[in-house]
């Protein structure tokens, strides 16, 4: 349950009960968690910290970028198109551009619970090929429907094709931690490389304290996010 539905359930529950003294407290309760979660201060303050920062490779080499296929979304209409998780693509295609990278493995599949004949993976690589990016420069698989399995299947992938580690993790820059932690505890030897930051990391100014609804949805991504590593983690322990 994220933050919006936590605020309706209090507004539905308000409205339904009689006894005016807690009908009040619900209404009461509902505007502090939406003036909580409708901050961009607040929020900024746990992104910063969730986070993970960009890293400067340098002219480093690497044998192989891995990167998280989210980026892209599909339709019955147009097939493919790049979604708000972009910056994913540019970053990876900016790495090889620069030499920092011999190889893009392009992880993901479809993470719909039903067939789906568009493949992620696959309509990706074609972007590449169109940015010049060799096909003997690109590797995919599109079998996996989670980050879990985008560690196992990229894990294959590479040892198959040979090329040795570390490799360049490339995702969202909220997705980070928990990608990080996943390709670890699967064996890979990563190097971070987070993208398309939600939040900034300005300075304060008074417009951070100015409720948004935009904010409401970026928790509900840290919140899963969150939710998601914390399981991870507890999965491993047994």
């Amino acid at each position: 349950m994220f933050p919006l539905t936590w605020i309706l359930l209090l507004i539905i529950i308000a409205l339904i009960i009689r006894n005016p003294v807690r009908k009040k407290r619900l209404f009461i309760g509902a505007i502090i968690l939406f003036l909580i979660f409708s901050n961009p201060f607040l929020l900024k303050i746990v992104a910063n910290k969730w986070d993970v920062l960009p890293v400067n490779i340098g002219n480093q080499k690497y044998s192989c970028a891995i990167l998280l296929g989210g980026f892209v979304s599909g339709d019955h209409i147009v097939g493919g198109y790049f979604n708000t998780s972009a910056d994913r693509f540019i970053q990876a295609l900016k790495l090889y551009n620069r030499g920092n990278v011999d190889h893009i493995l392009i992880s993901g599949g479809s993470s719909s619970l039903t067939k789906d004949k568009f493949k992620y993976s696959t309509w990706a690589a074609k972007q590449f090929v169109d940015m010049n990016v060799p096909d003997s420069a690109l590797l995919f698989e599109n079998k996996s429907r989670n980050t879990l399995e985008n560690a196992i299947f990229s894990k294959r992938l590479l040892e198959q094709k040979g090329l040795k580690p570390p490799y360049v993790l490339v995702t969202s820059a909220f997705h980070m931690r928990r990608s990080l932690w996943i390709y670890r505890h699967a064996g890979l030897d990563v190097v971070p490389f987070p993208s398309n930051y939600l939040i900034g990391h300005e300075r304060f100014s008074l417009s951070n304290l100015i409720p948004s609804a935009g904010t409401l949805q970026c928790w509900e991504i840290y919140i899963k996010e969150m939710i998601g590593h914390t399981v991870n983690k507890l999965r491993a322990l047994f």
